[in-house]
């Protein structure tokens, strides 16, 4: 059946290993890559080669305006036969700093914007284009389970705090540092989590949302904002640690997602894949009051962006 999927985060690391699998294992399907302007072209051209059907739309995900200009082009084109029906979103996409005080163009910290916001708002802006069934999967991160055995001891575990506080700079102790920067990267990938399972409860029936976890994946560009020895151990040290359990190739984990996307995994709305099967996330992100809180304060936070 003919359908569009939408993905961020499809230009480099497990992105682009699951834009090519997803491209060839469902050739109906027109795969829309949203990504900068001369990125975005290039992958577009590089995937659609032997006739798949890929285009872009251009976005910086870090400004909300952007985003809203992304999902209104996606909207015009649907509307207008352009493209074929909306089935699937993936928003994997997502930025670690080596602080917590990076701001964007819309003054919040850019983390949460990207990680968060980003995702949030597409879906909103998208929502009554889903056609059923459709498939919304988010990237998350065993980061926010917060111990030895999901994050090796390189990042700390998330530090909640309101929606407010953590979509402003400086939302942790010594703003300054990497380990406040990793700590906005974990906390954000336990709030996409507990909107994953705001969106199970409000999305309309059909349409699922999921949560995948690679697991440590080595050698991706996740870690591009660090200093040249964190760069230099993430891709050219700790990718010897995919031949054991404690990470995944990227090879691998882009399979994995794209299996998610596709259905191949087979994942109730609401879940957490882990790699290549439903696992159970971590206890602190099963909490609906703090879900409905966080639901409230980002629909006010992108409201001016969803109007």
């Amino acid at each position: 059946m003919p359908s569009t999927i939408v993905m961020t985060g499809a230009s480099r690391g497990i992105g682009r290993v699951a834009a090519e699998r997803i491209v060839h294992a469902a050739p109906q399907a027109h795969l829309v890559v949203a990504a900068r302007g001369s990125t975005g072209a290039r992958l577009a051209a590089e995937l659609g080669a032997g006739g798949h059907r890929v285009s872009h739309v251009p976005v910086d995900l870090d400004s909300l305006d952007s985003v809203r200009s992304a999902a209104d082009e996606i909207r015009s084109r649907l509307d207008l036969g352009e493209l074929p029906p909306l089935h699937g979103f993936v928003g994997n996409a997502g930025i670690q700093y080596t602080n917590a005080l990076t701001e964007g163009p819309d003054g919040f910290e850019s983390t949460f914007t990207v990680n968060v916001l980003a995702n949030h708002l597409f879906i909103r802006l998208l929502e009554d284009r889903f056609r059923t069934p459709s498939r919304i999967v988010i990237t998350v991160s065993d980061t926010h389970f917060g111990d030895f055995r999901h994050n090796l001891g390189m990042v700390p575990g998330p530090v909640w705090r309101s929606a407010d506080v953590l979509a402003r700079p400086g939302a942790f102790s010594e703003p300054g540092t990497t380990a406040a920067g990793r700590t906005a990267y974990s906390t954000s990938k336990l709030a996409a989590i507990h909107l994953l399972h705001e969106y199970a409860r409000r999305l309309p029936d059909g349409i699922d949302a999921i949560g995948f976890n690679p697991g440590f994946v080595p050698g991706t560009d996740l870690a591009r904002n660090a200093g040249r020895v964190s760069r230099f151990a993430m891709r050219r040290v700790l990718p010897v640690l995919t031949r054991t359990p404690f990470a995944t190739s990227r090879a691998a984990a882009g399979r994995h997602l794209a299996d998610v996307v596709l259905g191949a995994t087979a994942a109730p709305t609401g879940s957490y894949v882990d790699r290549d099967r439903v696992a159970r996330s971590s206890e602190e992100s099963y909490d609906p009051p703090r879900e409905a809180e966080l639901w409230d304060a980002v629909e006010r936070l992108i409201a001016p962006y969803a109007a």
